[in-house]
């Protein structure tokens, strides 16, 4: 399984180094709003609202909500990251890649069963991490990680719905 999850890494990093357009904030994180939301200050300390890129964690009144957003803090408060982003969404927040000394971040949540792939916005992810993350969602739920302990896990895009 160790195999596994460095071969994961390993090629989300490659393929984040060749994707031109991306733009890079690098900054320590002062806040995690949620299992898939972060603030991130500047050396330039300008704080920029983080939405990590490909995942969707549970919302804080669903079952694992709370952990979720612990499991990011544990990973990242307080530690330099780097932002790989091309987008914004329409809330204002930078949409990206969070790596930790090298290690992405986002795919550590869904990994972990703190999140989900974010299916809906797939298309937003190069090829190799749309796999990539299907592949450690499919993990995790095998393992019975995390929100997947809950055989009735409800997405959090069809929870928003039902509020």
């Amino acid at each position: 399984m160790k195999k596994f999850l460095y071969l994961l890494v390993f090629l989300s990093v490659c393929w984040t180094g060749l994707q031109a357009q991306a733009k890079v904030l690098h900054g320590r994180v002062v806040g995690v709003s949620d299992g898939d939301t972060i603030t991130v200050l500047d050396a330039d300390k300008r704080t920029h609202k983080i939405r990590l890129q490909g995942i969707d964690a549970p919302e804080k009144a669903q079952p694992y909500g709370q952990k979720s957003k612990e499991a990011l803090s544990d990973l990242v408060y307080r530690q330099a990251v780097q932002v790989v982003w091309t987008q914004q969404d329409r809330y204002g927040r930078t949409v990206g890649q969070v790596f930790l000394d090298g290690t992405d971040v986002n795919l550590q949540q869904v990994l972990r069963g703190m999140a989900w792939h974010y299916k809906q916005y797939e298309r937003e992810q190069s090829e190799s991490d749309r796999s990539l993350y299907a592949m450690a969602q499919a993990q995790a739920r095998q393992l019975s990680l995390g929100l997947w302990q809950d055989p009735e896990a409800v997405e959090p895009s069809v929870f928003r719905r039902k509020k």
